[in-house]
């Protein structure tokens, strides 16, 4: 309960379980009545917003600090509070396309961002045996071939698969073929045919310090500390002030926290509490280790399932990070880290690290004036690269809804009803991997198959395998062809297509399969290989 400043007509608001009523001023320390209760004014009126501190450094904390200074500028001051003490997490190395928006607000140069996170290129995520052992496929940033307005490319090719020449869906995908060519070049063209979205494999702990060079050129002040203690307001249970082991305290309006799996202010101050997901996300360990890069670095990354759980490697200029996702009832900790060191193919430069992790997401994502960030907001396994954006996303949600005149409740609901929903877009994908496998061997994988599915997975999973219809809503930071990429390569096979794919007959259906691969096939053959483009780039 609190009052906040309003109109002429209405001084002030009195604001209560979400509801507001118009009443007459009263001086802070002054008892109000109002509906036969008493209240006492001793939250004040609602502030306005300028000053925020993050607590946490890594590309959690450091991303946001970079963003909101970039975009908001003198409007607010910024503190960021870490401690050399605690390391990050750090083993999140592969992103997804929309970190290219980050890079162009922030103004980067991509050379020199290459240069400076030992950064490679990254056109797609390569699955083998996810689908059955021996097996693989591609999740690749592209679409293939070429789409009608109401007739999509795959319903053609969907048609044509009952032929026995017919090609896979991605030999008419430009990103596969110049992935699995090792080859990589910015086309110049208007071509939609020709799009060929990337994004980036970097070190993740170069990739923090370089963003942390860019907040504090920005102006955003680095306070070294440990949180000792974090003091609530006793009226409105937000909070106050941070309590630094120094001794020292800070304050601000708003407060972003960027803490990793503490979540200092929004779990173990303000206990918003935890939506597990581990009934259908079981992988609730990982084992990390870097290894020397290969003499050729793929624009790819590669997600290995293996008895347990998935392995994934993912190729930087100086080295290859290497991981092993797995769920602990079904394999010991020393079984994981045997199995990913046996399946390096190249010298460990270090000692592996053991992770644990929960899957799940805060049932609020904003909670009064806390905001997590990363780690402290929720966790969805790496298998799809999200985690990067999954920061990055909460910053512009944040951006777009700032309460720069004070917080206001049905903000507060808007962001963390958006929050969920992306969330829970992004851990059915990940689901579909898990479930849609024809695997045998392993305990793990069969259990996997029995797993009763969220009820928006179903639905897009039976419109899938009955019309070939894709079913994403506007804001899944999924695209189509990422979905029916996924499904098709997990085994699903639609039993119809759109009738409009039979106006073209074989004949013509033949013609236009081809010219689309020839067209893509000539564009890979001008490409360089992907070492010989990162080495010409970054040296301009």
């Amino acid at each position: 309960m609190y009052l906040k400043g309003c109109s002429k007509e209405h001084p002030f608001l009195f604001v209560t379980d979400n509801n507001e009523w118009p009443i007459e001023p009263a001086a802070p320390g002054n008892l109000i009545v109002f509906w036969g209760t008493i209240y006492k004014w001793s939250v004040g009126v609602q502030k306005t917003v300028e000053k925020v501190v993050i607590v946490g450094g890594g590309t959690a904390g450091w991303m946001s600090a970079a963003l909101l200074k970039k975009v908001l500028g003198s409007v607010v001051d910024i503190t960021l509070i870490e401690s050399d003490q605690i390391a990050t997490v750090g083993v999140g190395e592969a992103t997804i396309p929309p970190i290219q928006h980050v890079n162009s607000v922030l103004g980067l140069d991509e050379a020199e961002f290459l240069r400076e996170t030992k950064a490679t290129l990254k056109l797609a995520i390569q699955f083998e045996n996810w689908h059955r052992q021996g097996q693989s496929y591609f999740h690749t940033f592209g679409a293939a071939g070429q789409s009608s307005a109401f007739c999509q490319f795959h319903h053609y090719w969907c048609r044509a698969s009952q032929w026995s020449d017919t090609k896979s869906l991605w030999h008419y995908d430009l990103n596969y073929l110049a992935a699995s060519a090792g080859k990589f070049s910015k086309l110049q063209t208007e071509d939609a045919r020709l799009d060929m979205p990337y994004a980036y494999h970097f070190d993740a702990s170069l990739y923090g310090q370089y963003l942390r060079k860019i907040s504090e050129g920005l102006g955003v002040v680095r306070q070294e500390g440990l949180v000792r203690d974090v003091l609530l307001n006793p009226d409105s249970g937000a909070v106050e002030q941070l309590l630094l082991d120094s001794g020292q305290k800070i304050a601000a309006d708003l407060y972003i926290d960027a803490s990793g799996f503490r979540a200092l202010l929004l779990q173990k101050a303000l206990g918003v509490g935890f939506d597990d997901w581990s009934h259908w996300l079981p992988c609730d360990t990982a084992v990390s280790v870097p290894s020397e890069r290969f003499e050729q670095t793929l624009p790819y990354t590669r997600s290995i399932a293996r008895e347990a759980g998935w392995q994934w490697r993912i190729p930087l200029q100086h080295r290859n990070g290497n991981g092993l996702v797995y769920c602990s009832r079904f394999m010991s900790d020393d079984q994981a880290t045997q199995t990913l060191l046996n399946n390096l193919e190249s010298t460990a430069l270090a000692e592996p690290r053991i992770n644990r992790f929960r899957t799940g997401r805060a049932r609020q994502q904003w909670q009064k004036n806390v905001i997590g960030v990363g780690l402290a907001s929720g966790f969805l396994e790496p298998l799809e690269s999200t985690s990067i954006h999954l920061i990055q996303s909460a910053i512009v949600r944040l951006l777009r809804y700032f309460p720069h005149q004070g917080i206001q409740s049905d903000v507060v609901a808007r962001f963390n009803k958006e929050s969920k929903r992306e969330y829970e877009q992004v851990r059915d994908f990940l689901i579909l991997h898990y479930t849609q496998n024809n695997r045998s061997d392993c305990d793990f994988w069969r259990q996997m198959q029995s797993l009763p599915l969220p009820d928006a997975l179903q639905q897009k999973i039976q419109a899938f395998t009955a019309q070939g219809v894709l079913i994403r809503d506007d804001q899944d930071l999924f695209a189509e062809s990422s979905w029916l990429q996924v499904m098709l390569g997990q085994g699903l096979v639609p039993r119809d297509y759109h009738p409009l794919a039979e106006r073209l007959d074989k004949t013509q259906l033949q013609a236009f399969f081809q010219q689309t691969h020839q067209l893509k096939s000539a564009a890979v053959k001008k490409m360089l290989a992907h070492d010989e483009f990162i080495d010409r780039y970054t040296r301009q």
